[in-house]
């Protein structure tokens, strides 16, 4: 019997090279936990399953340039715009959750800067608090005073886990610049590992069975092995 797949969200997040000598582009990966019921010791892209949480009515409120009939309009065979628009919303939270990177606005318009020391070790409370399941990401969000920047997601593929797979997945992927103002950090639970590598060295690497990943990661790798800039990723889509 088929297994249903779960909706989900991954989030592809991109930053220039700080190689001086390079105008290409990194993407954030991370290492699956050999622990891992789903791809485990795989290097994927930020991302998780959709909870029931993040399609509460009030998220359109803390959602920036999205709500739910558009993304329904952009996710057409989704069950309900309240899923559209949670899935968004996954994709931000899951990757806060794993890599601690939040796509959120200020009240003054900017991307959240988590380099100050009591910020970022509140936030890494947050997110602590996120991961044992003692808070809610909408009341996070908005008890600080944010909006997601929903309007930073770039909708790029969508993937299905196949059917004899007991664990399976409707996975949209997204494309987004990382902030600049905020620092990668694994969550060591389902991510043991992450770092950055161009679209290119991946997929060396992968053929050298040095850096293993599921084929949609390897296809998605050679989308953006096809462009030079992060600008040109986002205007591709």
């Amino acid at each position: 019997m088929s297994v249903k797949p779960k909706d989900a969200a991954t989030i592809i997040l991109m930053r220039n090279s700080p190689d001086p000598d390079s105008r290409g582009f990194e993407v954030l990966m991370g290492l699956r936990s050999p622990r891992s019921k789903f791809v485990p010791n795989l290097y994927v892209f930020p991302g998780g399953g959709l909870d029931e949480a993040d399609c509460l009515s009030g998220m359109e409120n803390l959602c920036t340039g999205m709500d739910r009939k558009r993304a329904l309009h952009m996710l057409d065979d989704i069950s309900s715009p309240e899923k559209a628009l949670g899935v968004w919303v996954a994709g931000i939270r899951e990757t806060f959750e794993e890599v601690g990177l939040l796509l959120a606005y200020t009240k003054g318009g900017s991307v959240i800067s988590l380099n100050s020391e009591p910020l970022k070790e509140m936030f890494l409370s947050h997110r602590q608090s996120l991961l044992d399941g003692k808070s809610d990401f909408y009341d996070i969000i908005r008890d600080e005073g944010l909006i997601l920047a929903t309007d930073q997601l770039h909708y790029f593929s969508h993937w299905i886990t196949p059917s004899p797979f007991p664990i399976r997945y409707d996975v949209r992927f997204f494309v987004a610049e990382a902030p600049s103002n905020q620092r990668a950090l694994h969550d060591g639970t389902e991510l043991t590992e992450h770092l950055w590598i161009t679209p290119e060295e991946a997929l060396e690497r992968f053929h050298k069975r040095t850096f293993d990943m599921a084929l949609p990661t390897v296809i998605t790798m050679e989308e953006l092995a096809g462009h030079k800039t992060i600008e040109d990723v986002i205007q591709s889509v």
